[in-house]
């Protein structure tokens, strides 16, 4: 028995057949308009799912794989979504919330999101900011094997944690400055581990993606070893197609 429609997310016009897609459950994938709107179900097999690695990729999946066949424009919905039928989507979903549906359609038009992470090794920066600081290195190395009071402890902490503080922000800042320009939006988001230095999402022109990944590869070679990056280039609009 089916605990209700599992949904996926929205387009703003009619698609055609979805037979290839499976979703979760390895359930078929339809589409179905309702108050003009196209949304991307499954039958939900359970009441809740689990965010288990399994079904948050199953969840993408079909999302990629239904913007991969050409359907472009698509405001995703969060993992998990299970209603019980299409009335309920009508009176809590597009009704308290249709202007502003159509204000991300119209915003989303022709755009996709791509996301770039930058990570180092903090160790290494710090040697090598060591290397290029010579006053900094003599005033540290002057410092070792002597009993410091709690005054000497803050200062040399502090002066090498702005100047790791100013490379890093010279890195962000190069990235920023190189890619904004390609973007209509960039949203940065916190770091998600000690070694990420910078996590941003930026929405650009369908058809700017080439330039924007040849604009990343050309930084990432202009940083030589010092950094790793990951770029995803094609990813569910999940940033910039929120409901305030």
């Amino acid at each position: 028995m089916d605990a209700g429609l599992y949904l996926y997310g929205i387009f703003s016009d009619p698609i055609p057949s979805t037979d290839s897609l499976k979703g979760l459950d390895s359930q078929p994938v339809y589409s179905q308009v309702v108050e003009g709107f196209t949304f991307l179900y499954s039958d939900a097999k359970q009441e809740k799912y689990l965010a288990s690695r399994r079904n948050l990729i199953s969840h993408e999946k079909v999302l990629e794989q239904a913007m991969q066949e050409g359907f472009r424009t698509l405001l995703p919905l969060r993992f998990g979504l299970v209603v019980k039928n299409w009335e309920t989507v009508i009176s809590q979903l597009i009704q308290p919330c249709e202007r502003q549906l159509r204000d991300l359609f119209q915003k989303l038009a022709g755009k996709r999101e791509v996301s770039v992470k930058i990570l180092w090794d903090t160790k290494a920066e710090l040697q090598a900011m060591m290397q290029s600081n010579p006053d900094l290195k003599q005033k540290r190395d002057q410092m070792e094997g002597k009993n410091l009071s709690m005054e000497e402890v803050i200062e040399i902490g502090q002066l090498i944690e702005s100047n790791l503080q100013q490379r890093k922000e010279a890195v962000i800042k190069t990235f920023f400055d190189e890619l904004k320009p390609l973007a209509e939006e960039v949203v940065e988001s916190e770091p998600m581990m000690e070694e990420m230095i910078y996590n941003a999402a930026f929405l650009i022109p369908w058809d700017q993606e080439a330039l924007f990944s040849q604009r990343v590869e050309a930084i990432d070679k202009k940083f030589g070893d010092r950094l790793r990056i990951r770029y995803n280039n094609f990813t569910a609009p999940y940033t910039f197609a929120q409901i305030s």
